[in-house]
């Protein structure tokens, strides 16, 4: 036989276990209220980095375990925990991937641990892509980078929303058009520094899940920065955008520009979340089936109960498959040759959402009350098919790499 396993190992299991103490009592006790007051629960998030779990480390340690579970194992008890919280606590690392997906080691090593501050002093950062006309269709995108020679500065204008954590992070790192004529390929990802002026928050939005997690426009104007703050550097974007520009003039393929470098390194980390909402809106489900009891017998006693249990265990489980095989696949070097990210990705966010609605029909009235957390859990879980590529995207993403063709 050979080695094939998927059984965690010690260090997996520890982690595991520890991570779903730290859910189980501190971030659960704290989800209503935090949903209700619809504010970052910097409390909750300074518990968890006095016990080195919102650091810069810790992350470090999960992403670089070599079989590639470490991220989604801490995700999904995270998430199991709250989504809202849950958000709240990793919302750092979309900006900290973007970082490490286009930086050099010198700005990885300058910015990153900005981003999370101490245990003392608790810092946030944010990643900003998306702006109020340019979602899904990354290549609209307005927010303007240009370039001053003469003092070695950036200029950036422009504004994005649907930012975690934007406007109160210590670190933004922005994606911004440096030459509108290459599209979505004349992009580039920028840092903005702690209080750098010509930054602040637009609009704060009020949302029907995941309210624990701050979303908000980031407005720029006239922002600047060193020529340090472009990722990667600038030989290194002149180069790309001259063979870019050579792909044009022959009608070459796309090539990735920087917020989909960053997307495609996270979807199954954001598949590992709605897992875990997903599997805590389960087992609510099954012990109040267990428990309460109609017509002189508990309700899983009926076949249609019974069944939809089954059912939601049986996707929950199909669901973390796919998220482990694509952080395996991601860890190990393979290529997505079926884009196995994105179907990680779509799978479980839409597993998600049917599993939390299935929870709310077997507790009944109780499971449209605030008193029962499956409630909050549906609406946390209505995101995961929405943000980091709709569902839509995720299949046309899927589409076009197991067709080789530029379906619209």
């Amino acid at each position: 036989m050979g080695d094939f396993t998927l059984e965690l190992n010690e260090d997996q299991k520890a982690l595991r276990d520890w991570i779903h103490g730290f859910a189980a009592d501190v971030m659960r006790p704290a989800a209503a209220e935090w949903d209700e007051r619809e504010e970052t629960p910097w409390p909750v998030i300074q518990e968890a980095a006095k016990i080195g779990l919102y650091s810069m480390d810790f992350y470090a340690q999960a992403f670089f375990d070599p079989t590639g579970l470490g991220i989604p194992v801490a995700m999904e008890e995270l998430f199991w925990g709250d989504a809202g919280i849950g958000l709240s606590i990793v919302g750092t690392t979309l900006a900290a991937v973007g970082v490490l997906a286009n930086g050099t080691e010198e700005q990885i090593g300058t910015w990153v641990p900005q981003m999370f501050g101490t245990a003392d002093d608790v810092k946030v950062a944010a990643f900003c892509s998306s702006e109020p006309d340019a979602g899904s269709d990354v290549s609209a995108m307005r927010t303007r980078a240009v370039y001053d020679e003469a003092k070695d500065e950036w200029v950036l204008n422009g504004t994005k929303t649907w930012a975690t954590n934007g406007g109160i992070a210590n670190v933004h790192v922005v994606v911004a058009v440096v030459d509108p004529a290459l599209g979505s390929r004349g992009q580039a990802s920028f840092v903005i520094p702690p209080a750098t002026k010509g930054l602040s928050q637009g609009q704060k939005f009020k949302k029907h899940g995941i309210r624990a997690s701050h979303t908000a426009e980031v407005v720029l104007e006239d922002v600047t920065i060193p020529g340090s703050c472009l990722l990667g550097g600038k030989e290194k974007l002149d180069d790309r955008l001259a063979r870019a520009r050579e792909k044009q003039k022959a009608g070459g393929e796309r090539s990735k520009n920087a917020a989909m470098a960053t997307f495609e390194a996270s979807r199954p980390a954001v598949g590992a979340q709605a897992v875990g909402i997903a599997r805590a809106a389960y087992e609510v489900a099954l012990e109040y089936a267990k428990t309460r009891v109609q017509f002189g017998r508990p309700i899983i006693d009926n076949q249609g109960i019974a069944f939809a249990l089954a059912d939601m265990r049986t996707r929950i489980d199909a669901a973390r498959l796919l998220v482990w095989r694509a952080s395996w696949m991601a860890a190990a070097g393979r290529p997505f040759t079926a884009a196995e990210g994105s179907m990680s990705k779509l799978y479980a966010g839409e597993t998600a959402k049917w599993v939390t609605a299935s929870a709310m029909q077997i507790l009944g009235g109780n499971g449209y009350t605030r008193e029962y957390p499956v409630e909050r859990m549906h609406r946390d879980s209505a995101i995961y098919t929405i943000f980091e590529g709709t569902s839509e995207i995720q299949r046309l993403v899927i589409a076009r790499t197991i067709s080789g063709l530029p379906i619209r």
